[in-house]
């Protein structure tokens, strides 16, 4: 496989005694036309926390991702088409969770895509699948065997957004990294055009270059149906045969990178040398924004943080600083020039243009040291202190004046300073020069629209309350899940038994009763988990519902231990009933390790009360209030979340959840 570096040392450098002299010019026409910065919720169930939050916090984030000129700005917005499995750090409830089912207001994206739109109109909506319900493959585990299901499957989706919406969705994948089937493709490009969809585009294969480049380039038709060449973590280089096929490149997921101030380095030389070292034309960031528990796999990998809507708090994190450098001085539509590169001594630069005399040229010198960084380029090379200077030619020649914004990182030395602005530059000659110091970004331009947007400090950090209830008695909910519950494996739902008016009118309802077609190793049990992972001492009641006779069961539990795309593995403390007259204690989720068990007298089609309790390594429960076993020995985990769950895929209700923790592992 032939990687393409560009401009390693421009041949347009001109050595001097001082500084390296770098030409900015249009002369030999535009370079690849510049399609965006964008984010990614999904994959899953990223931004599962920031609906909860109370206004007008939840606006202030919102505005510090989309809003333009105010913080990171983004051109771009990707979203999970949710396929009710485990994608990452939870499941996204499905548009169809059966054939005969569709419901467009589950899930929390159609929201945020609103939001998107309401801040920028001009946003690009993008949407791709990373799993899909069971019955799309008819109890197969692969999308492709039944590819008219697949295609009207996401296709109702993508009409689903207009019809009750009215979002606009511009470009649609095939399958979150995973094979892809040219046959699909073909079927999903003509059933689009079929739906009056011809103005979407497809993405492919959002994974490698290869083997889709190829692909193309032997089959026309194929060719035809893609837009563009989606590549997910591409470490700035592309390949050669996906730059013959003449499409448009994007680095369709990237960075997934813990977002302190090495997060930002490793993000800010991204979105630049995407394009100088790949010729990418847009970066889409995973995650948008980091706003689920952290101790989820890969805390914290968002643009911003926030991810307790229980206090208010959020942070503003140096990588939405770094997206400010590009987008608040570009728009998509305009086109790179051909003179970008690397800095001679380390570091790159590009410039961006409207093709009506505006430039901006964004320059970085990051240094190559940042472990963290979970994809750095691939020809590594040394940073150290320069002097440049930028000589604009052609078009641009006669600009006597950019504006100046400044980040500097000051690792080890001192606090950072991030898109700072600076004194305007005087040209002479249509050069100007600049000091760069190791870990700078610069941006200079002739758009004067730039601000570091400020909304008032939130709110302080604080831990999840130690005492928490819900009795999900919310007859107008504006979102299908409950606040602050995590779904790891299946979807809980808001539900009401229209049938009983009693006090279990509205619960909260498991609802998959078939295992979906999954991303990642989803757990054989549905759970859903809450609170602080910190918790070592808590007790859990709820009551439940089980709906399914002699097989049905459901579980309370504390101290999970794990979610996300590890969910499978799960330990704690878990007490369940079954509908078979029986309670069982385990020390996992799968069930294996057993602390107790015994007769319950429980059954389907009737409301108890479980009550968990652990109390350093003794556990106990309780069954409408009886003591039913105690003194069960759960030395590990220590700490961990509590949880509600099945037995599984299996339809069962919970009411009344409360929880009160005692003790937490020390801060």
């Amino acid at each position: 496989m032939a990687f393409v570096f560009l401009a390693l040392f421009p041949s347009f450098l001109v050595a001097s005694c001082f500084s390296q002299t770098y030409i900015l010019s249009d002369t030999d026409g535009p370079g690849r036309v510049f399609d965006g910065i964008g984010g990614l919720s999904g994959g899953g169930a990223t931004t599962r926390l920031l609906v909860n939050y109370a206004e007008p916090h939840r606006s202030h984030i919102l505005d510090y991702l989309f809003k333009p000129n105010f913080g990171a700005s983004l051109h771009m917005l990707k979203v999970e088409i949710g396929g009710d499995a485990q994608t990452t750090d939870g499941t996204e409830p499905s548009h169809m969770h059966s054939e005969d089912d569709e419901n467009y207001f589950r899930g929390y994206e159609w929201w945020l895509m609103k939001e998107a739109k309401r801040r920028n109109p001009n946003v690009t909506l993008i949407a791709l699948p990373w799993a899909f319900p069971g019955w799309v493959g008819r109890g197969k585990k692969w999308p492709y065997d039944f590819p008219d299901v697949t295609a009207a499957y996401v296709v109702n989706w993508i009409l689903g957004a207009k019809r009750f919406h009215e979002l606009d969705i511009d470009y649609v994948g095939i399958w979150n990294e995973r094979s892809f089937d040219s046959a699909y493709i073909k079927l999903l490009r003509a059933t689009l055009d079929k739906s009056g969809l011809r103005r979407v585009g497809i993405v492919a294969s959002d994974n490698l270059w290869e083997p889709i480049s190829q692909a193309l380039l032997s089959d026309p038709e194929l060719s035809r149906a893609v837009d563009v060449i989606g590549a997910h973590y591409p470490g700035t280089v592309t390949v050669a045969e996906a730059l013959k096929t003449g499409k448009r490149l994007w680095s369709s997921e990237d960075y997934s990178t813990f977002n302190d101030e090495v997060g930002g380095g490793c993000w800010a030389r991204i979105l630049n040398q995407n394009y100088v070292n790949g010729l990418m034309s847009a970066s889409v960031s995973w995650n948008l924004v980091a706003s689920y528990y952290e101790a989820l796999p890969f805390g914290r990998d968002g643009l911003m943080t926030a991810a307790q809507p229980w206090s208010g708090n959020y942070v503003v994190e140096s990588p939405v600083w770094m997206t400010a450098h590009t987008t608040q001085f570009s728009r998509p539509g305009w086109s790179y020039l051909k003179t970008v590169g690397h800095l001679a001594k380390g570091g790159s630069y590009v410039a961006l243009t409207d093709g009506g005399g505006n430039v901006t040229v964004v320059i970085e010198t990051m240094s190559r040291d940042h472990s963290r960084c979970i994809r750095p380029p691939l020809r590594p090379y040394s940073v150290t202190s320069q002097n440049a200077t930028f000589w604009l030619r052609g078009s641009f020649s006669s600009v006597q004046r950019l504006q100046v914004w400044r980040s500097r990182f000051n690792f080890g030395t001192k606090t950072p300073t991030f898109f700072e602005r600076l004194t305007p530059l005087k040209l002479s000659g249509g050069k100007f020069s600049l000091g760069l110091a190791v870990d700078e970004v610069y941006t200079v331009t002739t758009m004067t629209g730039g601000r570091k947007g400020e909304h008032p400090d939130p709110p302080a950090p604080a831990p999840f309350p130690e005492e928490y209830e819900d009795d999900f008695d919310v007859p107008d909910a504006p979102f299908s899940e409950a606040p602050n519950f995590a779904d790891q494996t299946g979807v809980f739902e808001y539900h009401t038994n229209l049938t009983d008016p009693g006090p279990h009118a509205r619960t909260l309802r498991q609802v998959l009763t078939q295992s979906p077609i999954s991303w990642v190793a989803d757990a054989d049990q549905t759970v859903s988990v809450i609170g602080d992972y910190a918790w070592r001492d808590a007790t859990v009641q709820c009551d439940v519902f089980m709906e399914r006779a002699e097989t049905g069961g459901v579980f309370v539990a504390v101290r999970v231990d794990r979610g996300g795309q590890t969910v499978r593995g799960a330990r704690g403390v878990f007490f369940w009933v079954f509908a078979d007259g029986t309670y069982k204690v385990t020390n996992d989720l799968a069930g294996l390790t057993v602390l107790a068990e015994g007769p319950s007298g429980t059954r389907a089609g009737d409301w108890y009360r479980l009550s968990l309790g652990v109390r350093g390594a003794l556990a106990w429960g309780r069954l409408n209030g009886f003591l039913l076993w105690k003194n069960a020995v759960a030395l590990t985990p220590s700490n961990g979340w509590a949880a509600v769950g099945t037995r599984s895929f299996e339809p069962a209700q919970f009411d009344n959840f409360a929880v009160k923790a005692e003790k937490r592992l020390a801060s």
